[in-house]
């Protein structure tokens, strides 16, 4: 295998941002537990210049290359530059393209970047986005109704990234914390629209997450009530009482990424979406 070690060199170039690029490389990386990638990302890549750094950066450091460009010329030049120098390459939309050419018989227009386009799912994105940062840790909460998903849950459940990553799709969300002894915004309790869901995580996960974050921050993680076992539980329990109470949804977010909690999540919402008769 040529690596250095349990490293390998991993050239990503894309035409756009290389987002797509990113994701896929990082997904089957992920399979390989033993051996890690060094990336190198090289984006908007659309020049005979531009791709003569990043063959000369190739050559320098050899390993596998994929990449997204659309220009003829420059896929010719990069897949001949890798086999003079005997490394593997690969486009990983070519296939898809070519998939997709067979089966509706039309051309492709050539767009570089047409995904990211101005288009309404666009500013569906940045509405969602600005929406959801507006009304994150239980701020503006008048506004809680004009939300699509609103996520509770006790400190360090992940509530505001999985907002985030949620909002990036599209989908209008608000978080609201829940604390023992503090009483739940009353329009929590009254919300027709949106999806409440509550995320809970176990004791034990919520400790270490707290501890971890505690010495990030520099304080002392040894006799907090935050991060008390007993406290804790008592929270969970809080927590779990309260969404059985006024029926929200509940998702057990102790094993899941943020990306697994905000898919399910998505799914949650497009199943209510699809029960839901139309007004």
């Amino acid at each position: 295998m040529p690596t250095s070690g349990s490293y390998f060199h991993l050239h990503l170039v894309s035409d756009s941002t290389g987002e797509t690029l990113i994701t896929v490389a990082r997904a089957v990386a992920a399979q390989y537990a033993n051996v890690t990638p060094v990336e190198h990302v090289y984006p908007l890549v659309r020049s005979q210049k531009q791709l003569d750094r990043v063959l000369a950066e190739i050559e320098e450091a050899p390993g596998i290359v994929l990449f997204t460009l659309l220009e003829n010329d420059l896929v010719e030049r990069l897949e001949g530059k890798c086999k003079e120098i005997n490394i593997p390459s690969l486009s990983i939309i070519g296939p898809v393209m070519q998939l997709f050419h067979a089966y509706l018989g039309a051309s492709t227009t050539g767009r570089v970047g047409a995904q990211h386009v101005l288009n309404a799912d666009y500013f569906k994105r940045i509405d969602a986005l600005n929406y959801t940062m507006l009304h994150d840790d239980g701020q503006h909460v008048e506004g809680l109704e004009e939300a699509d998903v609103v996520l509770v849950g006790v400190s360090r459940t992940s509530k505001t990234p999985t907002s985030i990553y949620l909002a990036n799709r599209g989908i209008r969300t608000a978080n609201v914390p829940l604390v023992p002894g503090i009483a739940i915004p009353h329009q929590l309790e009254s919300l027709k629209k949106p999806l409440v869901v509550s995320l809970h995580a176990t004791p034990e996960r919520l400790i270490q997450v707290r501890q971890n974050r505690l010495l990030s921050m520099g304080a002392n993680a040894g006799n907090d009530i935050y991060t008390d076992r007993q406290s804790v539980a008592d929270e969970v329990s809080f927590a779990k009482r309260l969404s059985a109470k006024h029926g929200w949804v509940q998702l057990d977010v102790t094993r899941r990424s943020i990306e697994e909690s905000a898919a399910a999540v998505m799914k949650l919402y497009a199943d209510r979406q699809r029960q839901r008769v139309p007004e």
